[in-house]
């Protein structure tokens, strides 16, 4: 079996009896990566991730041998909507796991970010995407610019 067989395997579909997982990796994820948030904000996107954000995407996961979620990603329309790993999992390849199927199995070849977050800006580099244009502010209105990415 090749690597990348292997690897897209393990990359499984997350259901709505799940949320409340897939809300504690985000969580945690965020707290971990996003330092330029406020805790105003984080509270205010958090029931919008919950209730209207997790709806709107098809969810995959990659998860710990005891079936708990170490990271997910969320696909609409070609787009990666959302792609978070709990801190405890970073570094060992699950975004890359998850990315290589949003890519190759789902078709994905846009994601927007986070200006200010310049990992992510750095690991989606990594994987051939580049910056194609800039939003001043979010989806909500608030000022945390976005980069539009494609996968060149």
């Amino acid at each position: 079996m090749s690597q990348d067989t292997e690897a897209q395997e393990q990359v499984s579909p997350v259901g709505p009896d799940e949320y409340n997982a897939v809300m504690e990796v985000w969580e945690a994820s965020v707290r971990a990566t996003h330092h330029y948030l406020r805790e105003k904000d984080l509270q205010f996107y958090k029931p919008l991730v919950r209730h209207k954000y997790l709806k709107a995407v098809k969810l995959h996961a990659v998860r710990h041998p005891d079936g708990s979620i170490a990271g997910f990603m969320g696909t609409a329309k070609g787009a990666l909507e959302m792609l978070f790993i709990h801190p405890d999992s970073r570094g060992k390849g699950i975004g890359k796991l998850l990315l290589l199927h949003a890519i190759h199995k789902l078709k994905v070849s846009r994601v927007d970010v986070n200006e200010q977050n310049v990992q992510a800006i750095g690991f989606y580099e990594r994987f051939g995407f580049r910056t194609a244009d800039r939003s001043e502010r979010d989806g909500t209105g608030k000022p945390y610019p976005i980069l539009h990415m494609q996968l060149t």
